[in-house]
């Protein structure tokens, strides 16, 4: 790992917490649908749902919010009033605004190794624009990046761009994030290195079989990218 030049971080999950929030709400759509489906039922459909509309909508809340819609309508047979639409609307613009508190050492991690200028530190995520520059900007954790990108998806091809516009080949590349298909294996399989920091809550459409490999990590805490790049990972020691 001597050659790593730039660590390229994903943001929900790795960063913040985020899934938890969607969990949430999912919850509270089982409730508002329980006069017609069990919570079980709600789930299944929402993710039968999310995943025919991938193509058409992508990732991120706005997406998630009309898969939301277009499942309660399905499941209830066209009954739900307007007044409930309403607010399943009401609750995917709380997803625009939730807080993204950094997980925990996070901030100390970004901040040591941005004081020691030895790599460049980028963001690179999925989802929608404005709703992943917004999130950032909520974290206080912009400070630590000199760049960051947003793509519709994460596929070797996106990975092989990105050390493109950073001017950098894979190998000289770590990414770092808690979803295996999105952050781990397009990323080896496009030459980068990869530390994995699994979440302890996993979006349905984001669980892929594991694997091992020469030049993947696994660790249990974000502190201990610091011991992995040979630094030291007493986050306390000044």
């Amino acid at each position: 790992m001597d050659k790593i030049r730039v660590i390229a971080f994903d943001a929900d999950d790795t960063l913040w917490d985020c899934q938890s929030w969607f969990e949430e709400v999912e919850r509270r759509c089982g409730e508002l649908l329980s006069q017609w489906v069990t919570p079980q039922e709600v789930s299944k459909g929402l993710f039968a749902t999310e995943h025919a509309n991938l193509p058409l909508t992508g990732y991120g809340t706005k997406a998630f919010t009309l898969s939301l819609i277009e499942n309660a309508i399905r499941l209830s047979h066209g009954e739900i009033g307007g007044d409930d639409v309403m607010r399943l609307i009401d609750m995917g613009k709380e997803l625009l605004r939730f807080p993204t508190t950094p997980l925990p050492e996070v901030q100390e991690t970004l901040e040591r190794l941005a004081a020691i200028r030895r790599y460049r530190l980028v963001v690179f995520t999925k989802g929608e624009l404005m709703d992943q520059e917004d999130k950032l900007r909520r974290s206080g954790l912009e400070q630590y990046f000199s760049h960051t990108e947003t793509v519709s998806n994460k596929t070797v091809t996106e990975y092989r761009q990105l050390c493109e516009n950073l001017g950098v080949a894979p190998e000289e590349t770590l990414m770092v994030g808690n979803s295996f298909r999105s952050d781990i294996a397009p990323a080896l399989e496009s030459g980068a290195w990869a530390a994995h920091i699994p979440y302890h809550v996993v979006w349905a459409l984001e669980k892929a079989e594991e694997f091992p490999h020469e030049r993947l990590v696994k660790l249990t805490r974000f502190g201990e990218l610091l011991g992995v790049l040979n630094l030291n990972d007493n986050l306390n020691d000044n």
